[in-house]
């Protein structure tokens, strides 16, 4: 059996542990035998959060330490101001064994060490909150120290709740502008469309639910359809049409600047949270 340990039971982590559950993870996972399932524990400083993982079978635990002491993947599903404070009450709990899963935000490997153990193993995730629906998008890194087949089960774990890539570890605070924060960039994009809806008298629900699905369609396109980006836009566009007219708005008012600078203050906000 395999013990993994979430601290922290709030949205992400909360997340996470419904993708294990739903997926059929818990029945079988690891690769050494059909047989080898994985059991689930979790601590919360709120109650009402570890509640509602009775659902899921996952087994309370009464503190960090106690966590980590029982499970061999141990993840940090807490907000990176609030790292310090766990990693110190589970060092002592933390052994060559122990595989240390983060998600928090600008926080790097050798960090983590610093506050356990030299050569602590450490996998690095950097997911989103449509992991809730089974469609995030994460992305993940990991220490020279993690084997193959640990990291495998870690991929395992989020590509459960959506699609992953493995990248560089110099590149996890960089990403975090593309996956991890972009769906708040998305919204707000999407908050400015139905807006207009309703300044011009269109039903908010029909307009959600065209403009919702234009999003996943042109998702899909992005992907699937094996046309570039540029591509892509001269398809919908038309010379002297609708869709001219609204792009020239957009480069008018320098969207592509103002994205690469939101990027940029995500980014050097994740350096400044790493120190």
């Amino acid at each position: 059996m395999i013990n993994i340990g979430f601290i922290g039971a709030g949205n992400m982590g909360f997340a996470i542990i419904k993708g294990i559950a739903e997926s059929g993870l818990c029945k079988s996972a690891g690769g050494s035998s059909d047989s080898e399932g994985i059991q689930l524990f979790a601590f919360d400083t709120d109650a009402q959060k570890l509640n509602r993982l009775n659902e899921y079978n996952v087994s309370a635990c009464s503190s960090e330490k106690d966590l980590a002491g029982k499970c061999k993947y141990v993840v940090l599903a807490v907000k990176p101001q609030q790292l310090d404070d766990v990693l110190d009450q589970i060092a002592e709990s933390i052994t060559e064994n122990s595989v240390i899963v983060s998600i928090c935000a600008g926080i790097t490997d050798e960090y983590i060490c610093s506050k356990t153990m030299p050569n602590a193993k450490v996998v690095l995730v950097m997911p989103n909150t449509p992991l809730l629906l089974g469609e995030g998008a994460t992305a993940l890194t990991r220490s020279d120290s993690v084997s193959d087949e640990e990291f495998s089960l870690v991929c395992k774990i989020f590509g459960s709740s959506g699609e992953y890539a493995v990248i560089s570890k110099d590149k996890m605070k960089e990403i975090i502008a593309i996956n991890g924060s972009s769906p708040a960039f998305i919204y707000l994009y999407a908050k400015a469309f139905l807006s207009y809806a309703e300044n011009v008298g269109i039903d908010q629900a029909a307009a959600k639910k065209l403009f919702a699905q234009s999003l996943i369609g042109s998702a899909k396109m992005i992907t699937d359809s094996g046309y570039s980006i540029d591509e892509l836009i001269k398809m919908v566009s038309s010379k002297g049409g609708t869709t001219i007219a609204g792009l020239e708005k957009l480069y008018e008012g320098g969207l592509l600047d103002t994205v690469k600078s939101c990027c940029e203050a995500c980014t050097k906000r994740a350096y400044e949270l790493s120190k």
